[in-house]
């Protein structure tokens, strides 16, 4: 059957429907990455200061395998297997152990059980229930020095043995090549497609090649683990990647078994493929070898039944952090905290690479902005980036129940107040106002009122920092005197540890606490795709990014004007330093000069956007990338023609037609700011007249073909997907 796809597809115009279905009856995919079923790292530890990365590595593939997993269950049915290491602290908890549904896969892995292996076999108790299986590399560790060895007789690569991430790549790759040639040979005619994630899993490919097994390889490398290097030493990455000597480099940085293993995992797959533009330019360079395909990261969209109910949820989340604030800034709430906007940037302890420090800085200038002006608006920046801590902040802890004591103090006065006044109602008489409060309720008020008083400024941090004197965030704070003084209009809390509905201090999930946020700040240096502002996009939370980033580029390649659509690109590579924090500065103060209902409006189309990045509409290029390996693993029975993209430039979503058109007011990215709120119902604007052109705009979602031809998925207006037999 023929397949004509480019080679080099980046945009969602130019996935065109396929003619017809490919058969995918006869065909198995396995899903490869060490991510599965597994969202820690593989020890607590490691010796050679690998941590920083291999974290935040783990973070985002996780989050892309147990998001895509339903999409990918639907389109390819029972044949469809993820391999992960087994890791028994997390099956546990997430994996159902069941017998294999298969004779093929049940003989190959009781084969392999027989010959000293440990394979596990299982549901993934996540969204679309996914088939798993998993790997113990601890249980075949005496093998290790026998496959180094033949680890460096056919490939030159030699691992160290002080390197454990790298020596369960090893036992891990092997394993997974024994158990796809093992499957194989069970089989009559294999056509079996092979996925490998990042170089932890990449060796099995490598093998898979080496071995002449019959499979189908794809390779994905969601950041180049070079690039996350040199990125992590403050080079002038962009600009100097065609200069770096990549392996100079990735020797002095003692990773050079790994980047070597990367490489060739890159270069011995079928199809090599990449989450983002730029770091498709990043592979090309690093890797020396430019992708195939370039497979952007998706999520799944949840659609709410009630039209705006995401405003409400934003609302009732708001309403969680203001109560935080206020326990914070006990003694110091000299500000309103209705004209109070939440700013945040999160995710790995990257002080530069995540852009941290430009938001520090452009947070200074906002200050100074915002005081000259004589805003009586504030500005409250949260830092969310796990660090090194000992414990909670003793006067962080006591504002929380300095809070909590007020509060039964106001409920006790209210109570007593409200008993008098019911008294005095059944007697048919209106209350004295003047003796509804006794000497003791004033005695009460007066002594929480004391207690309430502080001698220091709110904190900072939230925590006794391990290295508070080198702590990148504290030494600049100190630097640039944002010290949450009443006189600045701009105050910070740095958070150094992920969020929980558990914890005693804010007691809020991630996801939460982003709803209850105004505005998501990610003014990132290094950043391959950026799971952070896409979430806030799907949350309707406008957010900032760079055309450094993945997500960044894609936006700005799909929208005709994001800031509209409150995605801000920040300009970071063709822009000095300063000049982009100018930028930023300017993004904050226009943001801060919206008005309520200009923010409402805003946060209404930023969750338009949402669908943009469903899975229902990003699994294709996945399925693109698969048909692909397919036709070059299976020339005779899949085939395809290497044709060159007409256009790259997508599908753009129009400006919003309540924005004006002018050139000179296209800054706007809200209706323009009107000098009251109670004259802002003048403004041209219809909700659900745009709301309905964007769903004009936009193509539907993709419906993935079922296994189970007796039902086909179909999607409605929203994105929700229901099943329905098909006629």
């Amino acid at each position: 059957m023929p397949l004509a796809r480019s080679l080099s597809v980046t945009s969602l115009s130019a996935l065109e429907e396929w003619d017809e279905e490919f058969d995918l009856e006869d065909a198995v995919l396995f899903e490869i990455a060490w991510e599965v079923a597994n969202k820690g790292k593989s020890h607590q530890g490691s010796s050679m200061g690998f941590d920083l990365v291999l974290y935040e590595i783990v973070g985002g593939i996780y989050t892309v395998i147990q998001t895509k997993a339903r999409l990918t269950a639907e389109e390819w049915g029972e044949n469809y297997f993820l391999v992960g290491p087994y890791v028994e602290s997390n099956v546990r908890t997430q994996v159902e152990l069941i017998e294999p549904p298969t004779p093929i896969l049940r003989r190959t892995i009781d084969k392999m059980n027989s010959r000293g292996c440990k394979i596990y076999f299982g549901r993934w108790l996540i969204e679309g229930s996914p088939y798993v299986i998993l790997i113990d590399v601890g249980f075949t560790a005496w093998s290790l020095d026998t496959w180094k060895s033949e680890l460096w007789d056919i490939s030159g690569i030699g691992v160290p043995w002080f390197d454990r991430e790298a020596n369960d790549a090893v036992l891990f790759g092997f394993l997974t090549a024994w158990l796809l040639g093992e499957y194989a040979a069970q089989s009559e005619e294999p056509h079996i497609v092979a996925h490998f994630h990042e170089w932890l899993a990449g060796l099995g490919l490598v093998l898979c090649r080496q071995r002449q097994l019959p499979v189908a390889t794809i390779f994905t490398t969601h950041a180049t683990l070079l690039g996350r290097y040199l990125c992590a030493g403050n080079v002038d990455f962009y600009n100097k990647l065609s200069e770096f000597n990549v392996d100079k480099e990735a020797g002095d940085r003692q990773i050079y078994h790994r980047y070597c293993i990367e490489r060739a995992a890159a270069h011995c797959a079928h199809v090599f493929s990449t989450v983002s533009k730029i770091t498709a330019i990043e592979a090309e360079h690093l890797l020396k070898r430019k992708p195939d395909i370039i497979t952007p990261n998706g999520l799944n969209v949840k659609k709410f039944s009630a039209m705006h109910e995401f405003q409400n949820l934003h609302a009732q989340s708001k309403n969680r952090i203001q109560e935080f604030v206020r326990g914070h800034f006990y003694g110091h709430l000299d500000f309103n905290l209705d004209k109070c906007l939440f700013l945040f940037i999160a995710g790995r302890y990257e002080f530069s690479n995540k852009g941290a420090d430009l938001f520090l800085e452009s947070l200074a200038r906002l200050n100074y902005l915002l005081r000259v002006s004589h805003s009586d608006l504030t500005v409250i920046a949260f830092f969310i980036m796990p660090a090194r801590t000992n414990n909670f902040n003793v006067e962080t802890l006591k504002g929380q129940a300095v809070r909590k004591q007020l509060w039964d103090t106001a409920q006790t006065v209210k109570e007593r107040f409200g008993k008098k006044l019911y008294e005095s109602l059944l007697v048919g008489q209106l209350p004295d106002v003047s003796k509804m409060l006794d000497k003791e309720d004033f005695t009460i008020m007066k002594r929480a009122i004391f207690a309430t008083q502080r001698q220091c400024q709110p904190p900072i941090c939230t925590h006794n920092m391990l290295e508070d004197a080198s702590d990148p965030i504290l030494n600049c704070v100190r630097r640039i005197g944002l010290f949450n003084s009443s006189s600045d209009r701009v105050k910070i809390i740095f958070h150094p540890e992920f969020l929980s509905s558990t914890s005693p201090l804010l007691p809020m999930d991630y996801e939460d606490f982003v709803r209850g946020c105004h505005l998501g700040v990610f003014p990132s240096y290094y950043e391959p795709w950026g799971y952070t502002p896409a979430e806030c996009t799907v949350m309707g939370i406008p957010s900032i990014s760079t055309n450094l980033s993945g997500f960044g580029c894609f936006m700005e390649e799909h929208i005709a004007d994001p800031s509209a659509y409150g995605i801000y690109i920040l300009d970071r590579r063709f822009r000095g330093v300063d000049e982009s924090c100018n930028q930023l500065t300017s993004f904050l103060f226009q943001f801060c000069k919206q008005s309520r209902r200009q923010r409402i409006i805003q946060r209404n189309r930023t969750e338009r956007l949402s669908d943009l990045l469903d899975w229902r509409y990003l699994g294709r290029y996945y399925i693109s990338a698969r048909h692909m390996a397919l036709a070059k693993a299976f020339p005779d029975i899949y085939q395809y023609e290497l044709n060159e993209p007409t256009s790259t430039s997508g599908f753009r979503y129009p400006r919003p037609a309540s924005v004006p058109p002018s050139p000179a007011l296209s800054r706007h990215s809200s209706p323009h700011h009107s000098e009251a709120e109670d004259n802002d119902e003048d403004e041209c604007y219809d909700e659900d007249l745009e709301a309905e052109k964007d769903r004009v705009n936009i193509r539907q979602p993709f419906v993935v073909p079922f296994k189970n031809k007796s039902s086909l998925f179909v999607t409605n207006g929203d994105g929700e997907g229901d099943a329905t037999e098909k006629n």
